[in-house]
């Protein structure tokens, strides 16, 4: 499978500028997205569909950076977008699930919960009802399956692009793997915030506090940043581990993909 990795949607909270990184995907029976950044109704509308915290943000919303248009620029249709695979329901990841509102949506069953059945008090505040007010058509999986890479859990979507639970972030966050012929992607969403949690350099102070303050479990995220540091040392030629934000590790990306195309 090619993928694609862009940006869906530059953001400058206080300290470093972060990305959406979002992957796209060309399988054989059509695109699959990781994550959709913020979309074009997100764009139009940002104080009914982001709320207070766009002003902590600060994303750019421009439209040619949502993924639909990014999708476009590629010669593809938005309707080959068969596909959603989201890491979880935070505003910056599910904000373009209305630019393709013909495709299913993978999530962790509980995440779901969390987001659009049963959240608790403090989800309420976290999660953007109106990014999903069209009704896509949700497909949830529970939390369990086979190990993957010393993950107890994870469940294969379609051949090649697997779902790895690891909630910590928010109630049932995951990451997503995806065969990209010469290596694997592992797309690890929210579990970490920048390359310094691999590679043990210093991780900026104000990551680490929202890191901190959003997670819903600091010893889950804790041990999921263990995890993945000793997989990204284990496998640098085989695995290629980036997360949602970090800028470094979405060019890093980008030039491996040059490298292989």
């Amino acid at each position: 499978m090619r993928v694609h990795h862009l940006d869906a949607g530059t953001m400058h909270p206080p300290g470093p500028d972060v990305v959406c990184h979002v992957l796209l995907v060309e399988g054989p029976d059509g695109l699959v997205l990781v994550d959709t950044g913020f979309g074009l109704a997100d764009v139009a509308a940002p104080a009914r569909r982001l709320g207070p915290v766009r002003h902590l943000l600060r994303p750019a919303l421009d439209p040619g950076q949502t993924a639909v248009r990014q999708v476009e620029r590629l010669g593809l249709r938005r309707e080959d977008v068969r596909d959603v695979v989201l890491t979880h329901l935070d505003l910056d990841h599910a904000g373009g699930l209305a630019d393709f509102p013909h495709a299913r949506v993978h999530t962790t069953r509980a995440e779901a919960d969390a987001a659009v059945r049963t959240p608790a008090r403090r989800e309420r505040t976290r999660y953007r009802p109106a990014q999903w007010e069209h009704r896509p058509h949700l497909v949830e999986h529970p939390a369990e399956g086979e190990g993957w890479r010393g993950f107890p859990a994870a469940r294969e979507l379609v051949p090649g692009l697997v779902l790895v639970p690891l909630p910590g972030h928010s109630r049932c966050h995951a990451a997503v793997a995806v065969d990209a012929g010469s290596h694997w992607v592992l797309h690890a969403g929210d579990a970490f915030y920048h390359h310094g949690t691999l590679d043990g350099t210093r991780v900026p102070r104000v990551l680490r506090v929202m890191e901190a303050a959003i997670a819903q479990d600091r010893r889950r995220v804790a041990e999921n940043h263990e995890r993945l540091a000793e997989l990204a040392r284990e496998s640098p030629d085989d695995l290629l581990v980036v997360c949602a934000h970090d800028p470094t590790l979405l060019d890093a990306a980008r030039r491996r993909q040059d490298r292989t195309a």
